[in-house]
């Protein structure tokens, strides 16, 4: 069946199987590998995937439902910059052991700093409950979000001083992370 959608900004058309899942096609057809099978039911978190800015599980669409759709992967986010104060986050709390669950632990703090603005740390576990991770215990990760979170809110009081530029990964430019 012909599908037509955005993928990471592209223009994809191509025959997909009927049955086939959004992240099949994405890791198998156009070789975006970020997204990662894990339970393929839905409940571990590692295929998300945004579709229209939503945060949705590749395993749990089908590529025909993305028709007409703009569909972004962890590549896109990572290479564009957007997730840099959350990467760098990341790496100073150990929150990315073996890294199968980053992309989709990524994708999910990323949806939850545009949901809520200041969220509290029951909050944050609570938005990535749909997220396994079998190496950290979760703490590292909570951690790094909060993290994350903090400084954001700095660089949006920074940006409204007008008084200093600041990098993607949220220090101000000069500075060494």
């Amino acid at each position: 069946m012909p599908v037509r959608l955005q993928v990471n900004g592209e223009r994809i058309e191509r025959e997909v199987l009927v049955r086939q899942h959004l992240v099949d096609f994405l890791r198998e057809d156009l070789g975006l590998t970020g997204s990662h099978l894990g339970c393929e039911h839905g409940v571990c978190g590692a295929c998300s995937v945004l579709v229209d800015g939503e945060l949705v599980r590749g395993c749990l669409m089908l590529a025909v439902q993305a028709q007409g759709k703009q569909v972004q992967t962890i590549e896109a986010l990572s290479d564009s910059g957007e997730l840099a104060i959350l990467q760098q986050a990341f790496l100073e709390h150990n929150a990315m052991q073996c890294g199968f669950c980053t992309p989709g632990m990524l994708l999910t703090a990323r949806a939850l700093m545009q949901e809520v603005h200041a969220p509290s740390r029951e909050r944050i576990r609570e938005y990535i409950s749909g997220n396994y991770c079998r190496c950290t215990g979760y703490q590292a990760i909570v951690d790094a979000i909060e993290t994350a979170i903090k400084r954001r809110h700095a660089l949006e009081a920074l940006h409204a001083l007008g008084q200093q530029k600041v990098s993607n990964t949220g220090e101000p430019e000069g500075a060494s992370v």
